[in-house]
């Protein structure tokens, strides 16, 4: 058997060779290893120190970027070069224990296990305390994750990942930081391979000593939970999430056609200019949180349908919107009620016939091209 160890790293000379290692040290005569070390473009001696493991050691090959981009850009430059039966991802700051990669490998030899995910919550093992708020956001995110994946994962933000070689081969990577984390779970679920997570130990680092993910990188991973779920969650889930941009798009709606009808232009006038941005925006929305784009029709073809379909929702809602300006309602609630009107419909017509759910199906080890599961 022969892992394959990606080693992201960026400016991380203090640790980079004691990182190694440990991972050298899981080594045996039933176990190769092939460590990958992809250099970020750091601006310390840690493509320096990476190029002497390499010349010491023959397991060892460095890979370097020719800018700096991100762990999910690094860790998907290792992904394309790995030759082994299995894969795994391995910080460079010692958070992780190498020793716990040959538990997490056990369901995969024993082919009781596609992927294994190491969990941070289930270990019984050395953890180090830290940060509250970091926890919260963590079960959050899990949780959320969770709920689009059908999966009952502890962490899903875990840096310590391992998948048979076809299984990592056969997906893109799109995120180039640390959306790595939910983009990868997302893209795996919906696979529908065999997963399995074990406990593991943690040591984590403060900001002091160098740790990277920050408040921005929650946010990204709020977003890429929708954006790589959503497209294939169940209905009610996406009518969740698409009342939610709805509803930043009614806003604008209102705003507009208040901002329009103050300015003094009639209230047909208004609704069509407020209308306009107001369905545009659902659009960029839709296809960025909701809904897989392109799927049925190319990109033109599917604007085209898309402007037809909220011309007639446009005039639905002007019949509405009039409709309750004549029975007193003030313009900004009948504006506001024409739009949620219309909405809620227009989220079957767009679900059905614009972007369809693209086809998904089980993992099968034969399968191992991108487009088994695209």
């Amino acid at each position: 058997m022969k892992l394959s160890v990606i080693v992201p790293c960026y400016n991380e000379e203090g640790t980079l060779e004691k990182c190694i290692g440990r991972v050298l040290e899981i080594q045996d005569e039933s176990l190769g290893l092939e460590i990958i070390i992809v250099d970020d473009c750091s601006t310390d001696r840690s493509l320096a120190v990476a190029r002497d493991l390499e010349s010491q050691w023959p397991q060892v090959r460095v890979l370097r970027q020719q800018k700096n981009q991100g762990k999910g850009a690094a860790v998907a430059t290792g992904f394309n070069d790995a030759t082994g039966d299995f894969v795994a991802v391995q910080d460079a700051d010692l958070e992780y224990d190498p020793q716990d990669l040959k538990r997490m490998m056990v369901p995969l030899i024993e082919d009781k296990a596609d992927v294994v995910f190491g969990s941070r919550f289930l270990s019984m093992d050395a953890h180090r305390v830290l940060y509250f708020w970091h926890s919260l956001g963590n079960y959050f995110l899990t949780a959320l994750s969770n709920m689009f994946t059908d999966l009952n994962m502890t962490d899903m933000e875990s840096g310590y990942k391992v998948f048979r070689r076809e299984i990592i081969h056969s997906i893109e990577i799109e995120e180039k930081r640390f959306g790595f984390e939910p983009e990868i779970v997302a893209k795996v679920a919906h696979m529908r391979p065999r997963i399995f997570e074990i406990g593991i130990s943690y040591y984590g680092r403060t900001y002091e000593e160098g740790k990277k993910i920050g408040f921005r990188d929650g946010l990204r991973a709020l977003y890429c939970i929708l954006k790589y779920n959503a497209p294939r969650a169940p209905w009610f889930l996406q009518f969740m999430v698409f009342c939610l941009a709805g509803g930043i798009a009614a806003l604008v709606d209102l705003s507009l056609f208040l901002l329009f009808m103050g300015s003094g232009l009639g209230p047909v006038f208004s609704s069509f200019l407020a209308f306009a941005p107001a369905a545009m925006l659902i659009y960029l929305l839709g296809i960025n949180l909701v809904f897989s784009h392109k799927v049925r029709w190319t990109a033109r073809a599917e604007v085209i349908i898309y402007a037809i379909a909220a011309c007639s929702a446009f005039i639905v809602n002007l019949m509405i919107t009039g409709a309750f300006l004549v029975y007193g309602l003030s313009p900004g609630w009948a504006k506001l009620a024409g739009f949620a009107l219309v909405l809620v419909p227009f989220f079957p017509v767009l679900r059905s016939f614009i972007f369809p759910e693209p086809a998904s199906g089980p993992w099968r080890p034969q399968e191992q091209s991108s487009s088994s599961w695209e």
